[in-house]
């Protein structure tokens, strides 16, 4: 059974559909797998009432698994971060072609509206062990958003981090659609 508000999805696992070759990720895949991500929040967090909207999410050349593990990471921070907020609003989009450092390529982001960080500490967010806020307020190994780095420059791509305390926060990452 389908958590409430979730279209179903087949079980498939992250792997491409056959027939792609392997490192890319064809359209409305991405999405099924932010879907699936999200299914699995959900059954781990069955009190929390949090909207999450998926925008449309094109083709990159990666790793279908090792996607599904960055969204993971992202989309399970922003679950974590938006505590108990009653209004809790998690969006994953993409914007195309507009890292000039990467021509042609997709940069898709997690966004949230919980407590965000501080922009000075921006630099610490990537290390692995590092933490901006309490564990006892947040747990966590502290090594997430290092993994989700390591998978994207693995892949040639970038990422990006964007908070305001109390206001939220948006995780980039960026990947080629072209070889």
């Amino acid at each position: 059974m389908e958590p409430a508000g979730l279209p179903h999805i087949p079980s498939r696992g992250a792997r491409p559909p056959r027939g792609l070759p392997a490192g890319v990720a064809e359209q409305g895949f991405l999405a099924r797998l932010s879907y699936e991500v999200i299914a699995e929040l959900k059954q781990e967090n069955p009190d929390r009432q949090i909207d999450f909207v998926v925008h449309a999410l094109p083709a990159c050349l990666a790793d279908p698994v090792l996607l599904k593990q960055v969204f993971r990471n992202l989309l399970g921070n922003a679950v974590k971060f938006c505590g108990a907020r009653p209004n809790a609003r998690i969006e994953i989009g993409s914007t195309v072609g507009s890292d000039a450092d990467l021509p042609g390529a997709v940069t898709y982001f997690v966004k949230d509206n919980g407590v965000g960080f501080d922009m000075r500490y921006v630099d610490k967010l990537f290390g692995v062990f590092q933490r901006l806020h309490s564990l006892d307020d947040y747990p966590g190994t502290g090594v997430g958003l290092a993994i989700v780095q390591r998978i994207i420059i693995r892949h040639a791509g970038a990422v990006t981090a964007q908070g305001e305390r109390g206001k939220g926060a948006t995780f980039g990452f960026t990947l080629p659609t072209e070889v």
